[in-house]
């Protein structure tokens, strides 16, 4: 009986030392994502494929590494018509995009190992993650500010050219 009785006790002092750690003030920790800055990485060029005097320039950003590729422009706040991301691929192969934490509507510009544009993907919603496939093999996929494939009057077969 003695034994049952110090067990007890010893399970009743572990209560009221676990109960006094979780009473202690906690300090509430939240993570912010700040805003993500522009960072010129390279000139890229479209080229209309009706003309070649037809082009539009723009200063991009490069994801070419696994966390890059990733990331891409997740929690970006706003990003200039004159700019955008390019990522680059190994290989040439159908891609799926999606659109968690990115706070900006998308144009993606699915590419082929030839530098042509082989499809598109207009108007991604902010934080859908419905999937965003090309449809064809893609080496490069270059995501601009949503309604500008439009406004640009970009085609399948127009190619682009850059540099970093």
């Amino acid at each position: 009986m003695s034994g049952n009785y110090s067990f007890r006790v010893f399970l009743l002092i572990l209560v009221c030392i676990s109960l006094s750690f979780n009473s202690c003030k906690k300090e509430v920790q939240t993570i912010k994502h700040s805003d993500v800055i522009f960072k010129k990485e390279g000139d890229l060029v479209i080229v209309k494929k009706t003309s070649d005097s037809t082009k539009i320039g723009l200063d991009i950003e490069i994801a070419d590494n696994d966390y890059e590729i990733q990331t891409g422009l997740m929690y970006r706040t706003s990003m200039k018509s004159n700019q955008g991301m390019l990522f680059i691929f190994d290989d040439s192969r159908e891609r799926f995009f999606y659109m968690k934490n990115t706070k900006i509507p998308l144009d993606l510009i699915y590419i082929n190992e030839n530098k042509h544009i082989v499809s598109f993907q207009k108007n991604a919603k902010p934080y859908d993650e419905s999937s965003l496939p090309s449809e064809l093999p893609a080496k490069y996929v270059l995501e601009i500010n949503a309604g500008l494939v439009d406004v640009w009057h970009l085609n399948i077969g127009d190619s682009i050219y850059y540099s970093n």
